[in-house]
This record gives C-alpha cells, structure tokens and sequence, in this order.
C-alpha cells in the first residue's frame, strides 16, 4: 500500500464562494494541505474564494504560473513550482489544489496535473466555469437547439479570430486582458458589435457589464469576457 498522499484538483468556481459543490467543499475542509497560485505579487484569487471555509489549522502552499510564457520557458518554471506540492504528497500529505472555474477548462490545475498525476494517486473535481457564469449573470440565453459555440482565446491572431466567429452561432472570448482593443474592433469588422456583451469578474464583489464601446482598454483585466450569444430564440 502506498504511503504518498493523493493529490486533489477541485474546481471552485468563477468567484461567488457559493458556486462550490458540495464535493469539492467536502474535499476542502477534510485536506491537511491546500496549494493555490496566484500571479507573482499580487493576491490569489483563489484562496479569497475558499477563505470562508479555512479552518486555520491546514497547511497552505502558493505557488506561481507565469502567463505569456514561451513554452519550453514555460515548463521549467512550472516545474519548479510544483515542486512544494510534490513534497507534501511524497511526505503522505493530500493536497488539494484549488483552482477557479474548472480544473480543465483553462484552468491553472492543469499544469499540476501533468506534471504529477503519473506519479500520485489523483482525483479532479469539475467547477462551474467563467463559460457558464457569464451569459447567467448578463441575463442572456447562450445557445438554443443545434446552435454551435466557439470558445475563443482572445491572444489568437486576429485572422483567426475572424475565420472562428465566421463560422459560429455563438461565441465566447476570453482571457482579454490587453487583446481588448484588437478584438473589439473585429466586432466592429464583422458587424458583431451590436449583439456582443462585455463582463469583467463575473460573481465577483467586484463583477462589472459595461457597454463595449465605452470600456476603457487599458482597464480591461485577463478575467473579462464577451459574450457573443446566438441570434435564435426559440
């Protein structure tokens, strides 16, 4: 029988600390150890969603994922991050690693997961992902019937961008951050604009729905996302 603890990953949602299931709250209070990350100095986002449910007495591990890396960069910074939580799973501790939206839709857990789930014993627990948090807070359908949704990065060149929403019914694009500008002005391009809905932190304290022609770009966070949904209304 082995001795290692089990690693964790536990979706927890897009910000409101009631969007966690039960399951990963469970999972939660009864883990000895609990790994978030945040961007360098700045607070996590995650642990301010879990806080309401910290007993005090767990061990707490922050780790770092730099965005807009190069890949190979990339890996041996991850890496070394996850070293700490590999350390407490070696030493027979379980791990939950918290992480907001889904674990594997876009989410930070999945570089721990590649890293260490061949190596321990692992269970992932879905969240309710930004995907669906949004189109629900800005009070719009998403999709009816057979209609198609594309999930859009918002770093893609704008020549994919274009040939992507094309070719849908329906879009989602994310992680907008500095790409604001380049993708409000496709909008504009394809006659877009009219039917697209900006949301900045959705269930957040701090969440905001601004016309899009009136956000300021230099004001736009990485957790920010228009919603583009279908023309049917069925």
């Amino acid at each position: 029988m082995s001795n290692k603890g089990r690693l964790y990953g536990i979706g927890i949602g897009p910000g409101d600390p009631e969007l966690l299931t039960l399951k990963a709250l469970r999972l939660l209070q009864a883990a000895p150890v609990i790994a978030y990350q945040s961007a360098t100095d700045k607070e996590s986002i995650a642990r301010k969603i879990i806080a309401p449910y910290l007993s005090g007495n767990q061990i707490e591990v922050l780790y770092h994922l730099p965005r807009a890396l190069e890949p190979e960069k990339a890996k041996s910074i991850y890496d070394q991050e996850v070293a700490p939580i590999a350390a407490h799973l070696e030493a027979g501790r379980d791990v939950v690693v918290v992480c907001e939206g889904d674990p594997f839709f876009y989410g930070s857990f999945m570089y721990v997961f590649t890293r260490l789930s061949e190596e321990y014993e692992t269970e992932v627990v879905p969240g309710v992902s930004s995907l669906m948090a949004c189109p629900v807070a800005l009070g719009v359908p998403f999709t009816y019937y057979n209609d198609i949704l594309t999930v859009l990065p918002a770093p893609l060149p704008a020549e994919e961008l274009i040939s992507q929403l094309l070719t849908t019914d329906a879009a989602a694009i994310m992680k907008l951050g500095r790409h604001f500008t380049k993708v409000r002005d496709i909008l504009h391009q394809l006659g877009l604009a009219s039917r697209a809905l900006y949301i900045e932190r959705a269930t957040m304290t701090q969440q905001r729905i601004v016309p899009l022609d009136e956000v300021d770009p230099a004001e736009v966070p990485y957790f920010a996302m228009i919603v583009i949904p279908s023309k049917s209304r069925l």
